[in-house]
């Protein structure tokens, strides 16, 4: 690690944009939408409950599921590239958790000389005050500003001053709806003024096979994951909907490019959720959508950032061509 002379105490800040009954209010809300339309698309963020956030790293070391190593290459190939080319002194990454494989990134920019601020921001306060104490430590004199919001809502609060990156990581990016994804990369590109970065992590189009087994592993642990959904509003909103009633089923849509995560009810249903006030009924073989993952071919992605206001400058993948690596700029 890079010490220069004496190494100044840590600078930590924890910034909530979050109020506190926040998760319960957006939850009822979510919810109550969900059921009210057809078909029945419940929000993913519901899936990561404690429960649910143990699953998916479980997920992340399955044999079949490739996304996270293949990423995880490519950032260890390229760090040190990114960090001399983009002169960026201050790193943002969304979705940050406990920032496990952005240190890879960190380090690069730390070892460059470059690094004078990180900026993690997720829902969780609790786990961003946990890695931020872990990394004001691992990156002595580094400033560490903490922001506890929504990507969707508070993008503007990230702090403007210094050259940034920003970095969405994991695929997550594939998780939102077109509309969605649209929304999010022109909120992103009001965000940064002209000359900034942001660092996009997808999954890229390949044989269909292979991206059905990283949904649908041998070991039953992504049929949990996604059953949990149901489990979280069991317990968060005193439902009684039979989750052994329901059979995962991933579908690729080859128009969407994209797997389609979905609970489908095996025989009729009839349950409450008592906090919302609110009947569920569903017909047999009806379908709960849970979560999308969109894979991206190069080229549309490049079209969708340029419509947005960036310029693709950099695209790197794995040996596999499996992952990619974005590196667009603000025009």
């Amino acid at each position: 690690m890079r010490l220069d002379g004496p190494v100044p105490p840590p600078t930590i800040t924890i910034e909530s944009h979050l109020a506190s009954d926040w998760a319960e209010g957006a939850m009822r809300e979510d919810i109550a939408s969900a059921f009210a339309m057809r078909p029945r698309v419940l929000p993913p963020k519901w899936l990561y409950d404690d429960r649910g956030s143990a699953l998916f790293d479980e997920i992340t070391r399955l044999p079949e599921y490739y996304p996270t190593e293949a990423e995880r290459s490519i950032l260890s190939q390229r760090a040190a590239e990114l960090a001399h080319f983009t002169g960026a002194d201050s790193v943002v990454e969304l979705g940050s958790g406990t920032s496990d494989k952005t240190r890879t990134l960190l380090d690069a920019f730390w070892e460059a000389g470059k690094l004078k601020r990180f900026v993690p921001f997720d829902v969780s306060e609790a786990t961003l005050i946990n890695a931020a104490e872990m990394l004001a430590d691992r990156y002595r004199g580094l400033e560490v500003h903490a922001i506890v919001g929504d990507f969707t809502r508070h993008l503007n609060q990230i702090p403007s001053d210094g050259s940034r990156l920003v970095a969405f990581l994991g695929g997550t990016i594939g998780n939102l709806y077109q509309e969605e994804r649209q929304a999010f990369l022109g909120a992103m590109a009001d965000t940064l003024v002209s000359g900034e970065w942001l660092l996009l992590g997808v999954d890229l189009v390949k044989e269909v096979p292979r991206i059905i087994d990283a949904y649908f592993d041998s070991s039953g642990v992504t049929e949990k994951f996604i059953k949990n959904a149901l489990v979280v509003l069991n317990r968060e909103l005193e439902g009684n909907i039979p989750v052994d009633q329901f059979d995962y089923v991933p579908y690729w849509d080859p128009r969407q490019e994209r797997v389609d995560m979905r609970l489908r009810a095996l025989t009729a249903i009839q349950a409450r959720l008592e906090r919302l006030d609110l009947n569920v009924v569903l017909e047999a073989n009806e379908e709960i959508h849970v979560e999308i993952s969109t894979k991206f071919r190069p080229e549309s992605l490049s079209a969708e950032l340029s419509d947005a206001g960036f310029e693709l400058d950099r695209f790197y993948t794995d040996d596999r061509n499996d992952f990619g690596l974005f590196l667009a700029r603000r025009m």
